[in-house]
């Protein structure tokens, strides 16, 4: 399979400009012209997709408060019920076909993470250019088979899962008809921390699955998606908020557009940076050459005086002969008189 995705009309993999994808999630705070005005601030920060999330509370789990149900500790939701935490933060399917337009009216992919085969079909009436496998649902293989019925391009988020797990997940989408997957290194901590974010997965994902590699990162540090773009990721993946004073279920963790745009700049300079393996010298370096050594006569030299290591020496600038001929050089006669500061060059220098 081909290390390249297309997501409407974006090539996205190697040699590519790294895709980067604003995550909208539960940052709207159920208010839809909100949700529009970070759509706006996306675009401007360098976005190039907005992805939202589509389910309600009752199709990703049930009104129910036993243990089960109740969010422990390690998480900034403890306390919370599934139900009432989902009502809070799902984004109303009726907003969701007029946020596409306006989306994709200022040049932003718009696409989303389904979480059942409803949202599936909805999305599919919507004609979403692609879809994204949330981390927690990459174990539920068949709605991973339904999404891949599609035909549409894949991006799987791989937090939590284990490498037999990841594997089970692309070979089911392959089977189903799956032709453009994507994988997402993540850590499903919110916020996570950089030193969980085990970017060298990156490679190796790439290696192992031959598929094109992306970051879903909920760090709130810049320098993680800059290393993955280091790395060889190709997408990089950020939940995006109007202002972390917001307060809801996602903004905690969520970048502000200021720091989305440094984000975007500092990894579009990442991948001019990394350029091409090459051991010739650029344009820009051609007029530095001139501070490379070479000999010179730093006395002046007498017509068939000999040359001694007193006489030249290896220098600044760049005009004589390389420093490599100084051996050959010392004890041969001048073939004529000799200024200090010239350079020399083998016409200067009578045969042994």
């Amino acid at each position: 399979m081909k290390k390249e995705f297309i997501i409407g009309k974006r090539k996205i993999g190697d040699n590519q400009p790294v895709y980067i994808i604003a995550e909208m999630s539960a940052n709207h705070n159920q208010d839809f012209e909100q949700a529009v005005k970070i759509i706006h601030a996306a675009k401007e920060a360098g976005a190039d997709a907005i992805k939202i999330q589509t389910y309600t509370a009752d199709t990703i789990t049930i009104d129910c408060a036993n243990e089960y149900f109740q969010i422990g500790k390690g998480t900034i939701w403890k306390g919370q019920i599934l139900y009432n935490l989902y009502k809070e933060a799902y984004t109303p399917w009726k907003w969701q076909p007029a946020l596409k337009e306006i989306a994709n009216s200022i040049d932003l992919d718009f696409f989303s993470s389904p979480f059942d085969h409803t949202a599936v079909d909805f999305l599919e009436k919507m004609d979403v250019p692609a879809y994204k496998i949330a981390s927690p649902e990459l174990v539920d293989i068949p709605l991973i088979q339904y999404i891949a019925s599609t035909g549409k391009p894949m991006i799987i988020s791989t937090g939590m899962a284990t490498l037999p797990e990841i594997d089970e997940a692309v070979s089911a989408a392959r089977k189903a008809g799956a032709k453009q997957i994507v994988l997402l290194k993540c850590t499903s901590a919110y916020p996570a921390l950089p030193e969980e974010m085990n970017l060298r997965t990156i490679p190796h994902l790439a290696q192992t699955f031959q598929l094109p590699v992306g970051l879903s990162d909920h760090t709130l540090c810049l320098a993680v998606p800059v290393t993955a773009v280091a790395l060889g990721a190709c997408i990089v993946e950020k939940h995006f908020t109007l202002s972390r004073s917001n307060s809801g279920p996602d903004s905690s963790f969520s970048l502000e557009p200021h720091e989305f745009k440094q984000m975007v700049q500092a990894i579009r300079t990442t991948q001019k940076a990394l350029g091409t393996v090459s051991y010739t010298f650029t344009k820009h370096e051609a007029a530095s050459r001139v501070f490379r050594r070479s000999i010179f006569a730093v006395k002046d030299i007498k017509k068939d005086e000999r040359f001694t290591t007193k006489n030249i020496r290896s220098i600044r600038p760049a005009n004589g002969l390389k420093p490599k001929y100084i051996d050959e050089i010392v004890g041969r006669k001048a073939r004529t008189g000799i200024k200090k500061g010239t350079p020399l060059n083998w016409d200067l220098i009578a045969a042994r």
